[in-house]
């Protein structure tokens, strides 16, 4: 995919001394966006990631005030296949231990891959388009991976949600964060949100702490738009915040 000069955007990334302050900041940041919107808004919709890397920011965010969480619907961005629904390292489980428990959401839609995962995949696309998302919060993948998009990434995909194969960098990083304590016992699939899907919103908050993250950040700063490092895609929103912290700005040319 080639992308002309008159497409690209930048993404001026903020840059904190600790994930605590990346967090911080974050957290902050969207809960003042949270509480703009709903000022003017009757109600929010929000997509989230599930991942270490947001952590700090949802900690951030339920603390904050002032939010009227009974006006926002909130969805997630990804989903193993192949793990059972009890299993606590499901992003759905994951996600309600940090965030979806822990504040009244007006309604949260939960991935659940079932028995079909290309029927889910469909459904939840369904629940997507019923209205516009309004904030996407995300981060960014060791291998420059969007959601569970890993490169090559179809910027032009057709789909809004599709089920996958997780390549071996992407499964060894859950390993990596102490998600899963081998790579074998990484699952293989995933039901994910696509580039254009996310892309969709109308404003992304993106959250990538750590030293295993200054390449992929790296990449998708400064250089090439395209497949090759997903994540480069958020160069083509236009109302994209990134958070830093030292460690993942180190490689940075800034």
């Amino acid at each position: 995919m080639s992308v002309s000069p008159r497409e690209k955007t930048a993404v001026l990334p903020w840059i904190g001394e600790s994930r605590a302050s990346l967090g911080k900041k974050a957290g902050e940041a969207i809960a003042a966006e949270l509480r703009l919107r709903l000022g003017s808004q009757s109600g929010i919709r929000m997509i989230f990631a599930a991942a270490p890397s947001q952590l700090e920011m949802l900690e951030s965010l339920v603390l904050a005030s002032g939010v009227d969480w009974t006006r926002v619907t909130a969805f997630h961005m990804d989903e193993y296949v192949d793990l059972p629904a009890e299993d606590p390292r499901r992003f759905a489980l994951w996600l309600r231990r940090n965030l979806f428990d822990r504040v009244p959401f007006s309604a949260v839609h939960l991935i659940e891959p079932g028995d079909d995962p290309e029927i889910t995949a469909a459904a939840y696309a369904a629940k997507l388009n019923a209205a516009p998302i309004d904030i996407v919060c995300c981060g960014i993948g060791a291998n420059g991976h969007l959601a569970f998009n890993d490169p090559p990434a179809d910027f032009n995909d057709p789909q809004d949600v599709k089920v996958v194969q997780l390549d071996a960098v992407c499964r060894q990083q859950q390993v990596d964060d102490r998600c899963f304590a081998s790579f074998d016992e990484v699952p293989t699939r995933a039901i994910t949100l696509t580039v254009p899907r996310l892309l969709a919103a109308d404003q992304i908050f993106c959250c990538v702490p750590g030293s295993s993250k200054k390449d992929a950040v790296r990449r998708a700063l400064e250089g090439p738009i395209g497949p090759a490092c997903p994540a480069s895609a958020l160069r083509l929103h236009a109302n994209c915040r990134m958070y830093l912290d030292a460690d993942s700005a180190a490689a940075l040319s800034l």
